[in-house]
């Protein structure tokens, strides 16, 4: 059997928001729809869904992050997930300029949780809430061959 990722699916409070802080970052609109129907109540188990969706994708073209946006049933508010819970945890990007990356996601209203990091001499990074209380870790390599050590 061959796995591949697809996608990472995130539901949202606000579609547009979230995309606007995306592209911000460089991701790319690669498709938009609304769906609702009895194979989307299959597919997702819910009855009666309907959804505002949109798939993004990194300029490299291989990461790709889905939001959507219930329009019914209503979507449910939780407390911002952090970051020792149990589940969907975070999304993580490798930028080559954090300070820039830190600027964009200042003008959505979205800072570090504490501060900016440095793993050994690898990585810079930190980790900012999203919009709709997405975590999102930003990593910036110190180095150009940084040994294969992931940024965690």
């Amino acid at each position: 059997m061959t796995i591949t990722l697809e996608n990472v699916g995130i539901a949202v409070r606000d579609l547009e928001a979230t995309i606007a802080f995306f592209t911000d970052l460089g991701l790319t609109v690669v498709g938009r729809d609304t769906v609702s129907g009895e194979w989307t109540d299959t597919a997702v188990g819910l009855d009666g869904n309907h959804a505002k969706i949109a798939m993004l994708q990194t300029p490299d073209g291989h990461g790709r992050l889905e939001l959507f946006e219930y329009l019914h049933p209503d979507a449910i508010e939780t407390e911002p997930t952090r970051p020792n819970e149990i589940g969907m945890h975070r999304v993580a990007f490798s930028v080559d300029d954090l300070d820039e990356a830190l600027e964009i996601a200042a003008r959505h209203g979205c800072f570090p949780l504490r501060g900016v990091a440095t793993y050994q001499d690898v990585y810079r990074l930190t980790y900012v809430r999203g919009p709709s209380g997405i975590l999102v870790m930003l990593a910036q390599a110190l180095r150009s061959d940084p040994t294969g050590v992931s940024a965690r």
